[in-house]
């Protein structure tokens, strides 16, 4: 049973083809795509506004030299919610769940900030690692450990995302599971047990947007650092 726990972390196979590839693509089908009509429908007008307050609110801090970012940054944070929130449903393979692709995503668009402080503001990308003031003595040791802060960032991105996903299935797994045991021993415990589980799904639903908020935003503060 304890096995079985982490099957659904697994990536699913068909015909020897992984699905994880349409687990990735599903989202961009999904959207709704702009008409040639004049006036848009609900739901497309509610998605244009769901972008437009999120990429002010976004943008609000950063300098006019990162507003080109905006949108790389805007539709990382609708596909990470995307493939968050699919992956709540039954018999779906949540992507985000496996350290390699949240890795994937996040290194590669740290090291891109990184490499816009050192080419742009070299001086001040490097003054990060040394605060102003600090010791004679302690100066080697600073250095080293603000390297390693530096360097740890992309993983602390990663392993958040995976972290928080991964959790919250393995409880509603486990509390969907208790249910299921109990309906015939104890259906008063079970159905307690059931909304419990109710709740906790909800619980779920708003840690996969704002986990997707929140890997986005730490994006645009590292950007912000080095522009």
């Amino acid at each position: 049973m304890a096995l079985n726990f982490f099957d659904q972390f697994a990536s699913p196979t068909f015909l020897g083809i992984p699905l994880i590839v349409l687990a990735l693509t599903l989202p961009w089908i999904l959207f709704p795509q702009p008409t040639s009509r004049w006036q848009d429908n609900r739901v497309l007008t509610l998605q244009n506004w769901f972008i437009n307050r999120f990429t002010q609110q976004l943008l609000l801090p950063l300098n006019p030299g990162a507003h080109k970012w905006a949108a790389l940054l805007t539709s990382l944070m609708l596909y990470l919610i995307t493939l968050n929130m699919l992956g709540l449903l039954p018999y779906t393979y949540t992507p985000t769940t496996q350290l390699s692709m949240n890795l994937g995503l996040a290194v590669p668009l740290w090291l891109a900030t990184v490499i816009i402080g050192m080419r742009n503001q070299p001086t001040v990308a490097l003054a990060h690692l040394l605060p102003e003031g600090t010791p004679t003595l302690l100066i080697p040791v600073l250095i080293i450990i603000e390297t390693i802060s530096l360097f740890i960032r992309p993983l602390a991105l990663g392993v958040r995302l995976t972290a928080n996903l991964t959790a919250g299935h393995l409880l509603i797994q486990l509390i969907a599971t208790a249910a299921f045991v109990l309906l015939p021993l104890m259906p008063t415990v079970a159905i307690l047990t059931s909304i419990l589980l109710f709740l906790l799904t909800l619980l779920e639903v708003a840690v996969a947007m704002i986990q997707a908020y929140v890997f986005v935003l730490l994006l645009s503060l590292y950007l912000q650092e080095n522009t």
